[in-house]
């Protein structure tokens, strides 16, 4: 088949591709090399023209996008994806490096996003305008947001795949296309031959279902009768296969003109962002109609022998993670590649067939490093690149500036930092990621740091996706600097923050992110929001956050008083108001209350260090709360539980008064749920096994109840003491089995020995109590000496 129809003398070269395809891509380069047009038109939106020289930037490195967003509205947004193996890229490339116009021809970016926000209701989450296209689901903004009456939306790959046998469309685009010498011979050929495929779809399906196309190829058709006026018969274009029958069909000027009248539009501002290859695979979140970007990229790049090139990086990266993998490997991997390749009729190795090779010469047959290789090559984590002179909002260029001189590189691939935050330049890195955080720019994550609980270090998983230039964009309506625009953001939600929570969490957040100036704002809506709110539950969960605050505030310098007064007032009203509140609640409502009590006791022990909190006792009206709620008949039994539990441990309850408290709580007269109830509140959480493990009189009274608990009531408690018990660590349950198996009060010294569990003879072993005074001596230091008697007392107890 020759090219023919696309030289006919006066029509436009039609160049139809593949978004994102590295044989279309080939193919464009070879046609243009062959046919030498005087302008270059692209599939793409037209307010993208004045950012073409900015692919000529040495420093433009793709994957990048064109990103349009609305001026009012910069959350508004669609972007255009561009990676090195893309037709268009290759098409803009090729204009830029021997001196002819590129231009856009698709229907102009600010319809696009007028559409989106007409139909937002219908338009789902991906609205970025990457979404599959009519051919191939690649670079059409519009295409995505399609609100179409149809039923059924044509997949021209899938059809033309079908038809030819294949149940993959990526396979048959494989063989046919990317395998088959795309631009070898007749540079035009190609196109003819997808032309003549498409013409016969869209004689069949018409629109197939993506009516919006109507409108973008009777602009795209406007366009290029323009350039033709201007060039004659220079005029080559570059876009989707599925469009290229409507673009060859003669229409009038009138009629083309009348369906575009009157489209909604908005005002638009356009860039150029960095993009990642993981954005281009449709597991990405933002799909453009390709799940293997990392192997296209590949196919595209490798001069020759491009399976033997791809096992060799295959095996590179697996032996980058310490497995086995030799030449040998390699050699026999090719082979078997080839050879699948031949018994499935297929005229290469695709990546199907080096999969398999992989899976069973270099991995023994096991998946699991396979994913690494998805991961890492067949998608990959390649981030693009573009000049710093691309038009940007204000903000954005402080994000720049900033990230330059603390040494924060953007990066696709995510990876941990670790901040210590008494180091200037840890505090400001710190201060930066919360400030984005506030603004919705999620660069960074929190996450548990290794080296402890301590505030003064931080661990962040930073990883920079496409999307984030969107958020930065609509951040911008806040302030031209992050610190600007963190610090009205935490105003602005202070003010319509909801709940007392909201705005605790924010102070904390503000203290975080050292925003000075919001914290005024931010203390008076929480005085205020304190002194209305009535709901001992909503006190509760805001304490903790405050105490935290007040933590924050120490370890980086800023002021905290008038958040320890409303800390401290704060905790005044729990104590008032949690007695009453804990009364005849449901079973659920008091398992939810007793996250409440662990939550309170928790700040409050940490509030107790904090210098700046005002010396009201408040450790000490605490436990009177706790004594309170351990004492009193109406309050569940899991909450009475939990108060003498938290007392035990304070040191405020003595063994003998909590064994009462235990022996009351599981008598005869109790119901067994109520028990059940006193029992989980009492041992559950942490510690709790520990405890019945060492004392032995708590271990006897659980055993004698349970024990004693009627058969028909035993069904009703077991879940709640199953979810008790299944808690414990395996060790201490496997400790409370053998304690159960020899029974309470039979611990003789000869008993425990045998059973290998120690800690239960009757007196103090002198010598395993003094074997530990070295190591007190090293940990305490050298002033230790005159307490070594206590120390011996500590250790036998």
């Amino acid at each position: 088949m020759n090219g023919s129809r696309a030289r006919d003398a006066g029509q436009p070269l039609l160049l139809g591709v593949r978004h994102h395809g590295p044989g279309s891509a080939k193919a464009v380069r070879a046609a243009l090399e062959a046919s030498r047009p005087r302008v270059v038109l692209i599939e793409g939106p037209p307010e993208a023209d004045p950012l073409v020289p900015l692919a000529a930037a040495e420093d433009m490195r793709p994957p990048v996008a064109l990103l349009a967003h609305a001026v009012d509205e910069p959350g508004r947004s669609a972007f255009w994806p561009l990676a090195a193996f893309s037709p268009e890229w290759v098409a803009l490339r090729w204009a830029l490096e021997h001196g002819v116009p590129a231009r856009f021809i698709d229907l102009p970016a600010a319809h696009t996003l007028a559409w989106e926000r007409d139909e937002e209701d219908g338009g789902g989450e991906d609205t970025d305008g990457a979404g599959k296209d009519g051919e191939d689901g690649g670079m059409d903004a519009g295409a995505e947001q399609d609100a179409l009456d149809e039923d059924v939306r044509v997949d021209p790959l899938g059809v033309l795949a079908g038809t030819a046998g294949y149940d993959d469309a990526e396979r048959w685009w494989e063989d046919v296309v990317e395998h088959r010498g795309a631009g070898k011979g007749d540079a035009l050929a190609p196109f003819t031959a997808l032309e003549e495929a498409m013409t016969a779809l869209r004689e069949t399906y018409g629109s197939g279902g993506h009516g919006r196309d109507l409108l973008r190829e009777a602009h795209m058709r406007l366009r290029i009768r323009d350039a033709q006026r201007e060039f004659e018969d220079g005029v080559a274009v570059v876009c989707g296969a599925w469009h290229v029958p409507a673009l060859r069909r003669r229409t009038g000027v009138t009629a083309d003109r009348a369906l575009l009248k009157g489209l909604p539009k908005v005002k638009t501002d356009m860039t150029w962002v960095p993009w990642t290859h993981r954005r281009l695979s449709r597991a990405g979140g933002y799909g453009a109609g390709i799940d293997s970007p990392g192997w296209y990229a590949h196919l595209f790049a490798a001069p020759d022998r491009p399976v033997e090139r791809w096992l060799t990086k295959v095996a590179g990266l697996l032996r980058a993670e310490d497995r086995t993998v030799s030449p040998g490997h390699v050699i026999e991997a090719v082979r078997l590649a080839e050879t699948l390749a031949a018994l499935r009729g297929r005229p290469l190795p695709g990546l199907g067939e080096a999969t398999d090779a992989v899976r069973a010469v270099m991995c023994e047959g096991t998946d699991v490093p396979l994913a690494l290789v998805h991961d890492r090559l067949v998608v990959g984590d390649v981030l693009g690149e573009v000049p710093h002179t691309v038009p940007a909002v204000p903000l954005q260029r402080d994000l720049e500036r900033t990230q330059r001189r603390l040494r924060l590189r953007p990066e696709a691939v995510e990876r941990e930092l670790d901040l210590d935050l008494r180091e200037e330049t840890g505090a400001e890195r710190s201060r930066l990621l919360h400030r984005l955080r506030l603004l919705g720019i999620d660069w960074g994550r929190p996450a548990a740091a290794r080296s402890g609980t301590g505030t003064f270090r931080e661990t962040w998983r930073l990883r920079w996706e496409p999307e984030l230039a969107v958020r930065t964009a609509e951040a911008g309506v806040w302030g031209t600097t992050v610190l600007a625009a963190a610090t009205a953001k935490a105003d602005a939600d202070a003010v319509a923050a909801r709940g007392l929570a909201d705005v605790t969490a924010l102070a904390e957040h503000c203290l975080l992110a050292a925003l000075p100036d919001a914290l005024p704002v931010v203390m008076r809506v929480l005085a205020d929001r304190a002194a209305l709110d009535t709901d001992v539950a909503h006190l509760a969960r805001a304490l903790p956050a405050l105490v935290r605050s007040l933590r924050y505030g120490d370890v980086r310098g800023t002021g905290t008083a008038a958040l320890a007064e409303v800390a401290a007032g704060l905790a005044e009203r729990v104590f008032v108001g949690l007695p009453p509140a804990c009364a005849g609640l449901d079973a659920d409502a008091a398992e939810e209350m007793r996250g409440h009590v662990d939550a309170v006791h928790g700040a409050l022990s940490l509030l107790g260090d904090v210098p700046a909190v005002p010396d009201r006792r408040l450790r000490a009206r605490w436990r009177a709360v706790l004594r309170t709620l351990s004492a009193r008949d109406t309050v569940p039994g899991v909450l009475r539980g939990r108060a003498v539990r938290l007392l035990l441990d304070e040191g405020e309850l003595a063994q003998d008064e909590a064994a009462r408290f235990m022996g009351l709580a599981l008598s005869p007269g109790t119901p067994p749920a109520d028990a059940a109830a006193w029992i989980e509140g009492f041992v559950g959480g942490s510690g709790g096994g520990l405890l019945l493990v060492h004392d032995e009189r708590l271990f006897g009274l659980v055993d004698r109840w349970l024990t004693a608990v009627p058969t028909a009531a035993f069904t009703d408690v077991l879940p709640l003491l199953r979810r008790t018990f299944s808690a414990y660590e395996s060790g201490v349950r496997r400790t409370l089995g053998e304690l159960v198996r020899r029974g309470p009060g039979r611990r003789d010294r000869t008993d425990t020995a045998a059973a290998g569990a120690p800690g239960f003879g009757p007196g103090v072993d002198e010598a395993r109590a003094d074997a530990v005074l070295p190591v007190l001596r090293l940990l305490l230091g050298p002033d230790c000496d005159e307490g070594t008697r206590g120390e011996r007392v500590e250790v036998r107890r």
